[in-house]
């Protein structure tokens, strides 16, 4: 019975490699008693800080599908005018489904066509869009690069800003769980454009036309989280043959914001299994995460001065100045259990003179290796220098002590 078992278990692992469409529920790696998911790769994440609260595979890159398209829409409110005109190339009306239908030569408000990219997924637009804000699809896919560098993203590779599967000179169009989770963390939090994505992304149905008039189009929100759980905040569904079921996005919940990615979530017909994922990580989240105002306070040392005046005014004692620390709180979301590991970063000594407030390091609270507060140090008193007019005067001062003393 138990060789049955075995060779079950292992038909099983092989099965899921050997057929795009089967999947195994499995934890992440490490997470014994963590969610249960059918993704290849998956992230949890806290949009605040961005720390990876859960994790599966989150550093192994994967093509991301449509995912890609939230890149193209917040690089397009920034870098674009959302009156901006946008001809159709031949290109762009040649791209396969999911499609707007646009035609050569017509012309579209910039606007517009970020609806129909967010709602409707609209592979020809994404095109319209990269052409009008970056000249062209490799020009814009060299912008969404740059942008994910700048965001932080590791592992992440944009080719096309509609998300087709694509490969050019040994590089692939993907991604990672991790660096998706991070791009919609941008989108929603740091972004000057922030509040339009929402709003875009956001919208249950929109009605648009090309600047002619000659024809118009009804475009519907096929992000069915957005009804799924209360405090769903945005989102973008993705799929290929080679990338499966993906999908990121974010939810909000007692002043907490949980970021979920998903990669490789099953094939057809298992279109339901990133739902499944995305509540069970998000559940996840409200569960295990809490935030807990955390006072930042360890003991500093002093700090020795370099030709400083000591306090006591004595000539044979060394300068020092005692440090402090300028936050004392900070409110994170933490686990049960968890707990800030400090890290005092001081400059060996200081150099008369020295003035309250002056910087003199910092404290760099961690957890899980990522840093999670930073606390400056300064001075707390000034120190003068300990100049040769400093000492005579301390001299004269024991001189004339001395001499009352022997009167």
């Amino acid at each position: 019975m138990r060789s049955v078992k075995l060779y079950m278990a292992a038909f099983l692992v092989l099965l899921s490699f050997a057929v795009p469409g089967f999947s195994l529920r499995a934890a992440g790696d490490g997470e014994k008693d963590g969610p249960q998911l059918y993704a290849r790769s998956a992230v949890l994440m806290d949009a605040d800080s961005g720390r990876v609260l859960f994790g599966k595979e989150e550093d192994v890159a994967r093509p991301m599908a449509s995912t890609t398209k939230i890149m193209t829409c917040i690089l397009a409110l920034e870098e674009g005018e959302m009156e901006q005109a946008c001809t159709v190339s031949a290109g762009a009306a040649a791209q396969p489904q999911v499609r707007l239908g646009v035609r050569e030569r017509e012309r579209y408000r910039l606007a517009d066509l970020l609806y129909s990219l967010m709602l409707e997924s609209h592979n020809d637009s994404a095109v319209v869009i990269a052409e009008a804000v970056g000249g062209s699809v490799e020009e814009f896919a060299a912008m969404m690069n740059r942008k994910a560098e700048e965001i932080g993203c590791r592992d992440t590779c944009f080719l096309t800003p509609n998300g087709l599967d694509a490969s050019d000179n040994g590089a692939v169009h993907s991604t990672t769980a991790r660096d998706l989770a991070l791009i919609l963390r941008y989108c929603i939090t740091e972004s000057p454009c922030r509040e339009d994505f929402l709003a875009i992304t956001r919208t249950k149905d929109r009605s648009i036309a090309d600047l002619d008039g000659t024809r118009s189009f009804s475009l519907v929100n096929h992000n069915a989280f957005l009804t799924m759980m209360e405090g769903a905040l945005t989102g973008k569904t993705g799929f290929t043959a080679d990338a499966g079921y993906c999908y990121v996005g974010a939810l909000e919940d007692g002043g907490r914001t949980f970021i979920v990615a998903l990669l490789a979530c099953g094939w057809p017909d298992n279109r339901n299994y990133k739902w499944e994922d995305t509540k069970e990580l998000m559940r996840y989240g409200m569960e295990h995460y809490h935030r807990k105002e955390v006072t930042l306070q360890i003991p500093l040392p002093d700090l020795p001065v370099k030709g400083g005046a000591p306090a006591s005014g004595r000539l044979g004692e060394e300068a020092s100045v005692r440090l402090e620390a300028v936050k004392s709180r900070v409110t994170l979301l933490l686990g049960e259990g968890e707990e800030l590991v400090p890290e005092a970063e001081l400059a060996k000594n200081a150099a008369a003179p020295v003035r309250q407030g002056e910087k003199m390091g910092q404290v760099v609270w961690t957890l899980d290796g990522q840093v999670m507060a930073r606390q400056e140090v300064t001075a707390a008193r000034d120190v003068e220098e300990r100049t040769p007019g400093w000492c005579l005067c301390r001299i004269a001062e024991r001189f004339f002590v001395c001499s009352a003393g022997s009167g």
